[in-house]
């Protein structure tokens, strides 16, 4: 890439500093939204089912059901509208795209959880 375009890139989107996160992981998006002349951040909250993109152009879908009904949004990562972004859950996939989490419901959706090694201990 070119080092001048680096350049404006860190100048432009440097001051975004979200966490590391990945297909499985559920998390939460707090972006804002206008509605006439007030501003006001909303939350939502599902799991990521795609990363794609790469620098200034990277972008995910963030999955959830609500009420019955699957609801997907695409976020761009470096968009001045997202204010936030909390990871909640690791979740454990073996794929980088989760289409298939579409045809799923109820208990068969659920992704599970990564675990974390540091909560292992020996006995003596």
């Amino acid at each position: 890439m070119n080092p001048k375009l680096k350049a404006v890139e860190a100048a432009l989107f440097g001051t975004h500093k979200h966490p590391e996160f990945g297909p499985g992981d559920n998390i939460t998006v707090s972006y804002k939204i206008t509605e006439g002349n007030k501003e006001r951040i909303q939350e939502f909250r599902g799991d990521v089912i795609q990363v794609r993109g790469d620098g200034t152009s990277k972008m995910f879908t963030v999955r959830k059901i609500s009420n019955g009904v699957g609801v997907e949004r695409v976020f761009p990562l470096f968009s001045p509208f997202v204010d936030s972004i909390t990871v909640n859950k690791v979740g454990r996939v073996r794929r980088a795209k989760l289409f298939y989490q579409r045809k799923r419901s109820g208990k068969a959706s659920r992704i599970a959880e990564k675990r974390m090694a540091e909560e292992t201990t020996t006995k003596d």
